[in-house]
């Protein structure tokens, strides 16, 4: 006789309800783990049988309609027709000017360029000159968030300067 027999052996009852527990929660179709079992919330038992049985019919639904209208290779598919448009009455109704008047804009100037090296540059003190490519008296660029929008040319009214547009360059 063997020593382990007059022992009680492990409980059978609670093995047996670890195992269904296993299974409960190992997708029947892959054999994987479902979500439920990582996290031991048990979300699935939310479902209702009411849930699944409307959820199985709709799927059922589904396919039944697929078999009973199955779609020709020659059948054509039907144009879409969209409505015409319309104008609604508030759109008619024109914005001043003035509702543009908070929106900031870079505004440059540009009298000419030129080319200088940084010992150039660092000679550079008050009154100093530096030659542009552009002469006295030819048309300013004046450029709007850096697009070249005009032409002008450079005033002097009331001991400051202006520019005079005089030619709009197109886009």
């Amino acid at each position: 006789m063997s020593e382990n027999a007059g022992q009680p052996k492990p409980d059978d009852a609670s093995a047996a309800d670890a195992s269904a527990a296993t299974d409960a929660a190992v997708d029947p179709i892959t054999d994987a783990p479902t979500p439920d079992a990582a996290d031991g919330s048990g979300a699935a038992d939310n479902l209702s049988t009411d849930d699944i049985e409307r959820l199985l019919a709709e799927a059922s639904g589904g396919l039944d309609q697929a078999v009973n209208h199955p779609v020709s290779a020659d059948a054509e598919p039907a144009p879409f027709q969209l409505d015409p448009l319309q104008d609604s009455p508030g759109e008619l109704d024109r914005q001043s000017v003035d509702l543009l008047g908070d929106v900031e804009l870079d505004l440059r100037i540009e009298l000419g360029r030129t080319q200088m090296r940084l010992d150039e540059v660092l000679q550079l003190r008050s009154g100093s000159v530096v030659a542009l490519d552009k002469l006295a008296g030819d048309p300013v660029d004046v450029f709007v968030n850096g697009r070249l929008i005009a032409r002008g040319e450079v005033l002097v009214m009331n001991d400051n300067f202006c520019v005079r547009v005089t030619e709009l360059v197109g886009v």
